[in-house]
């Protein structure tokens, strides 16, 4: 496979794409472009540039946003005012076409969107990736990866200095693999 994850565009197959979870394919089928029109989120997809390259594999949303300071433990608060919200970078949606899953391709979207996220924090501020997991299967996959289930929302991040300890710097706004 010649793995590349770029930004969703019209010539991608969203209507061929089936992860399993309604949710997750209801909102690329119908709601992902709208989304990146209005400044909402982008969609970044996995293709296969050997095979049909407009065909999803996979697909995952990134937005920034913030976190009331209140949810986040103390000990990575400290010296924040209490006046602000936590700056974060937003991995709305993660999934995998069901005839891809269980190939490890869902470590690749992941580790894109944190690199992505990574990149981005040296020019926009970002103190965590938050994301906000559908089910228990979502769950069990963020915490793996070392997620931190947030009690009071049920959102779970990872800490911007964490990610930048585990993931190389790399430049790059498309990644190929």
């Amino acid at each position: 496979m010649n793995l590349k994850i770029e930004i969703l565009s019209k010539e991608h197959k969203r209507k061929e794409f089936k992860c399993g979870k309604e949710l997750l394919d209801d909102y690329f089928h119908k709601q992902a472009g709208q989304d990146a029109q209005k400044l909402l989120s982008v969609c970044h997809v996995l293709t296969d540039k050997d095979a049909d390259s407009t065909k999803v594999l996979g697909y995952y949303t990134l937005s920034s946003g913030s976190i009331p300071l209140d949810d986040f433990p103390a000990e990575l608060t400290k010296r924040v005012p209490k006046t602000y919200s936590i700056p974060i970078a937003l991995l709305g949606r993660i999934a995998m076409d069901k005839r891809e899953q269980g190939k490890g391709l869902g470590e690749i979207l992941l580790f894109d969107a944190l690199k992505k996220c990574v990149v981005h924090s040296k020019t926009l501020a970002i103190r965590a990736v938050v994301v906000d997991p559908l089910d228990q299967d979502a769950i069990d996959f963020y915490n793996c990866y070392g997620f931190i289930l947030i009690p009071s929302t049920g959102k779970m991040f990872l800490p911007i200095e964490t990610i930048k300890s585990l993931i190389p710097d790399e430049e790059s706004e498309d990644t190929e693999k």
